[in-house]
C-alpha cells in the first residue's frame, strides 16, 4: 500500500504519465519535428512506448 501512496510503481502502472515523461516526452517530439506524438491524457505505458520510440527514430537519423 505504501507504493500507492508514494508514487511507486503499482501506482503508475495504467495510470497517467509521470511529469518527468511529460517534459521528456514533448522534448522528443520536437527534437524528432513530430509534435503530434505529446499528447497530455496519455498513459504511463503509452507515453514510455512514444519515448523509447522517438529515441530510436532521433538515433537512426543521427548515424546517417
Amino acid at each position: 500500500m505504501a507504493a500507492l501512496r508514494f508514487g511507486g510503481i503499482a501506482e503508475r502502472v495504467g495510470g497517467q504519465m509521470t511529469r518527468a515523461q511529460g517534459l521528456r516526452l514533448r522534448s522528443l517530439a520536437e527534437e524528432a519535428y513530430q509534435p503530434m506524438q505529446y499528447a497530455r491524457d496519455l498513459t504511463f505505458e503509452e507515453a514510455e512506448r512514444r519515448i523509447n520510440a522517438l529515441k530510436a527514430e532521433i538515433a537512426l537519423a543521427d548515424s546517417f
